[in-house]
């Protein structure tokens, strides 16, 4: 006769994933310490590293990147001051040239 299948219940899934994770040990030594089978448990954690990449795709930004922003802003409200200043000095070049060349006209 056939052997039954087991059925693992989800939380005992993410855990075993969560163990192969967090601790860097080999799957198949992973799965001999919970009595499982290694390709039973590399398909798991295969599908939770697909999950997590759709997951990191859908607009979650990782730390260095958030870093990266938040430098790129900051470097954005520099460079705007600096414009707004260039540009003042600029509009008061532009009246001082129009005062001189009144003045050397005579008018």
């Amino acid at each position: 006769m056939g052997e039954t299948r087991r059925r693992f219940e989800p939380e005992f899934r993410a855990g075993a994933v969560r163990i192969v994770r967090e601790t860097g040990k080999p799957i198949a030594q992973v799965a001999n310490d919970l009595g499982i089978n290694a390709g039973t448990l590399a398909n798991w954690v295969q599908m939770d590293r697909l999950a997590r990449e759709q997951d990191a795709g859908s607009g979650e930004l990782a730390e260095s990147e958030r870093e990266e922003l938040a430098r790129l802003r900051r470097q954005r409200a520099e460079w705007a001051k600096e414009r707004a200043e260039l540009e003042m000095e600029r509009d008061v070049l532009k009246r001082s040239v129009v005062l001189w060349v009144r003045e050397a006209m005579g008018r």
